[in-house]
């Protein structure tokens, strides 16, 4: 099958900028591979509060775009049965160096997440935070994710508001609160830094999770507190995100 322009493009572009991406944000996402006290997306609210994967103890788990790993290892400490998959070989050598570190060892694989190199149910929970599913065309992924989970298993992820990403022109470092974009058609965004990103309405989303046999049962939209810190936002963020959710969190399971 002849591979998608922005798989490419995306391969290259995280390749590019895996090493500044690990320096930048490892104060925020390095903790947890040492801890397993995991935390969600740009605002880091712990998993505790937010109940979203709940118990993996002996349970199968693919992350879907695991970068550095940080979040699979987390799991693993948890007892989790862990593979981490990343389109980019760069950010899986983080993730192989952070292993070595923590003494660890679970299976890395570099695959679009389009095209997961998995059997039918071969998984208990598929996962991302801020991962493949903001990065591939969900179209690809959403059913890509169904396939390998095993009947009850769960899927479960985060990426950018579909409010956000209408309110934040293009080249731009911070959302409005004007919205700029259509909202109809909302699919594939080019970022400045040459990575591509995809979003969906909200009503686009749940289609696909149904035709993939999928049953939402909960749609997270994480506040920050007023006092949030965040290496991926900065205080006009807080203010927005305290106004409008900035993300969101997916929970859906396969029937």
């Amino acid at each position: 099958m002849e591979e998608r322009d922005h798989v490419r493009v995306n391969r290259e572009g995280w390749d590019r900028i895996a090493e500044e991406y690990q320096q930048t944000h490892e104060r925020q996402i390095a903790g947890q591979a040492r801890t397993g006290d995991i935390a969600w997306g740009l605002w880091a609210i712990p998993e505790s509060a937010l109940g979203v994967l709940g118990e993996v103890d002996g349970k199968d788990v693919l992350e879907m775009g695991c970068g550095g790993g940080q979040w699979s290892m987390a799991l693993a400490r948890r007892g989790a049965r862990t593979i981490g998959l990343d389109l980019s070989g760069r950010q899986l050598d983080h993730a192989r160096r952070l292993m070595d570190e923590m003494g660890m060892g679970f299976p890395l694989v570099q695959a679009s997440a389009e095209q997961v190199p998995f059997a039918d149910s071969s998984f208990d929970v598929v996962f991302a935070d801020h991962g493949a599913f903001s990065f591939a065309d969900p179209h690809r992924t959403v059913p890509e994710a169904a396939r390998v989970l095993r009947p009850g298993g769960l899927l479960a992820f985060s990426h950018v508001s579909p409010i956000y990403s209408i309110a934040t022109p293009m080249d731009a470092d911070h959302a409005t609160d004007r919205l700029v974009h259509d909202y109809f058609g909302l699919r594939q965004m080019d970022e400045p830094d040459g990575i591509i990103n995809f979003n969906l309405p909200y009503g686009e989303w749940l289609r696909l999770f149904r035709s993939s046999g999928l049953l939402v049962e909960d749609l997270i939209e994480p506040r920050p507190e007023a006092d949030a810190q965040s290496t991926y936002r900065d205080d006009d963020d807080v203010a927005w995100s305290r106004r409008w959710p900035s993300e969101c969190i997916w929970r859906a399971r396969k029937g």
